[in-house]
């Protein structure tokens, strides 16, 4: 039984604007009404036996077990042949869908308890009932009609030819002059504009019948959906990593929690962005006759409702941006209905919802490419400042000291040689300084070559920026997780960034080992050292550090010596001690193979 079908809220008709004599006749949706009213009659008859035979032959044979099963098969066909029905109800336009799985039971009476304490099985028994005397009803009013139709559009052929149609009164035949015939094909016209409404008035009738009694709790589903989609949507914005996929999104959501056959948010210029659905291009971009309809007002703004020229009712909300973006107008939410429907106003609230989103990501947008460019020029900046003071400086010298060789090479060669030696000494420095700008310029290290290169890179770089000598023991790369690795290589650049900041020192030792299962990395420096009592844990580079070396699973040891007297020796050692990494099952296996 397929209680979790349920159908999309109905939509608040509105009367759209007159669109010929014959709209109603030659309305392709009339024709499909007939056929589900001529449909509706044997399936409401067969539904009827089904239903009394499973009754009443139940009741009559309960006393046996076939009676019991009688009964329980008249119940499942009650929701069986609802679902007969939802399909059937695709010739109204009406869809459905599965709001989720079917439940399931572990026996036969719990499902009979559930589905007696269902609302939606005396729903779709109610329809079951009604539909049978409403079909034949619907059945006689057409009948008449079409009958009175084809009989008055059929006069012509009486006066032409009246033994075809003999029509006797009295002992004497009755021959219809022009003008009977005249005002019987006026008749046969209106009957047909009178079947041509009729037709769409049963197809309203059968549509709202139809979404009240085999839907499901259509304010629930549609309530449901919409927050789904808002929070769907919410999420995708706050993402903010593709802004065309966000606006993408946001259009099939707007789409598919509300009863829009197409929705579209287009840009100020009216070029479209995102489209969801599928529609007529004049249902978008004509208005017909441009009568405004009155705009109804929803929270915090208001939506356009206008006819366009197919008669589709055509809905805009504004896309709006805070004030402070660059650029306050975001273009428009559009979303189209088909001719005669319109959205309430809670799906209207809805979609204005979306369309504030469409506005955040926008916003969203600018600032990423507004930061992008700021940290741009921050950048460009920095290095002209990092070339000028060192780089530049570098040349500079290069340049004087080129010159003072040519000057006193002929006369002074222990000058000229001398001089050569200051320039070579500044190039050298002058590239390691360039060297130190380009490795700060790449992507992680970490990433490249792992944790050795990358702290390799990072000790080049400290000799030439700061003058410090490192002394790096970093024999082979060791087997560390990547989060281990990027904990063991942060906590070795706040280290050495402490060393350089606070130490005061002149050499640094560098050291990676791994033994017993654990890594060790150790930062010492011959710095001034500071007194650990006095500073309890640390600084907040410590703090974070330690959080570092713990969240790896490992532990952070901070040890440093003051120099109190002349002489004495001093400095600071960080030991960071990591659980290496699990050896891989082949290479386990290759080295057991190989001590065997």
């Amino acid at each position: 039984m397929m209680r979790a079908m349920t159908a999309p809220p109905p939509p608040v008709s509105s009367p759209a604007p007159r669109r010929g004599v014959l709209a109603d006749v030659l309305d392709p949706h009339a024709f499909r009404v007939a056929l589900y009213v001529l449909l509706a009659l044997p399936a409401g008859g067969l539904v009827v036996l089904l239903l009394t035979v499973g009754v009443v032959g139940g009741v009559l044979t309960l006393a046996l077990v076939v009676g019991a099963a009688l009964l329980l098969g008249a119940l499942w066909l009650v929701g069986g042949l609802a679902d007969v029905q939802r399909v059937l109800a695709g010739l109204l336009g009406v869809s459905f869908v599965r709001a989720g799985p079917p439940p399931a039971y572990t026996g036969v009476w719990p499902w009979v308890r559930a589905t007696l304490s269902d609302p939606a099985t005396y729903r779709a028994l109610l329809f079951h009932v009604v539909q049978f005397p409403l079909a034949a009803l619907c059945w006689v009013v057409l009948g008449t009609l079409l009958a009175l139709t084809l009989g008055a559009l059929a006069s012509p052929l009486w006066w032409l030819y009246p033994p075809l149609f003999p029509l006797v009164w009295r002992d004497s035949t009755v021959t219809p002059g022009l003008p009977v015939v005249a005002g019987l094909l006026v008749l046969g016209f209106g009957s047909l504009l009178v079947l041509g409404g009729v037709l769409n008035l049963m197809g309203r009738m059968w549509t709202r019948l139809t979404l009240a009694l085999l839907g499901g709790d259509m304010g629930y589903e549609a309530a449901r959906r919409e927050v789904m989609a808002l929070r769907r949507a919410a999420g995708r914005v706050a993402l903010g990593d593709d802004l065309d996929a966000t606006l993408a999104d946001l259009a099939v959501q707007a789409r598919l929690a509300s009863t829009a056959q197409a929705v579209a948010l287009l840009a100020p210029d009216g070029t479209s962005r995102a489209s969801s659905g599928t529609a007529p291009a004049e249902w978008f971009q004509e208005f017909g006759s441009a009568r405004p309809d009155q705009s109804a007002t929803v929270p915090q703004g208001e939506a356009d409702v206008r006819y366009t020229a197919g008669g589709a009712t055509l809905v805009s909300f504004p896309v709006s941006l805070p004030p402070s973006a660059e650029v306050l107008d975001g273009g428009t939410l559009r979303a189209v209905y088909t001719p005669g429907m319109r959205p309430g106003p809670d799906e209207l609230a809805f979609l204005l919802s979306i369309a504030d989103h469409a506005g955040t990501a926008l916003h969203a947008a600018q600032l990423i490419e507004r930061a992008g460019t700021r940290a741009g020029e921050q950048e460009r900046a920095r290095l002209a400042r990092e070339l000028h003071d060192s780089v530049a400086q570098a040349l500079y010298g290069i340049t004087l000291g080129a010159k003072t060789a040519r000057a006193t090479l002929d006369r002074d060669t222990e000058k000229a040689r001398a001089s050569l030696d200051y320039t070579i000494r500044l190039a050298e420095g002058g590239v390691s300084e360039m060297k130190a700008l380009l490795f700060s310029l790449r992507p992680d290290a970490l990433e490249e070559g792992g944790l050795v290169a990358a702290l390799t890179g990072h000790a080049q770089a400290m000799e030439a920026r700061h003058g410090l000598t490192v002394f790096a023991d970093l024999p082979a790369e060791p087997h560390l997780t990547p989060d281990a690795q990027a904990a063991a290589y942060r906590v070795a650049q706040e280290a050495l960034h402490n060393v350089v900041k606070h130490a005061r020192a002149h050499q640094v030792w560098l050291s990676v080992a791994q033994a017993g299962g654990w890594v060790t990395l150790t930062v010492r420096d011959d710095g001034r050292g500071f007194d650990p009592e006095q500073q309890g844990r640390g600084t907040l580079g410590q703090r974070s550090m330690r959080e570092r070396a713990a969240g790896a699973g490992g532990t952070l040891e901070v040890r440093s010596v003051q120099a109190t007297e002349l002489g004495t020796e001093s400095g600071t050692t960080v030991t960071l001690r990591l659980p290496a990494a699990p050896a891989e099952p082949q290479a386990a296996a290759l080295a057991t193979g190989a001590q065997s």
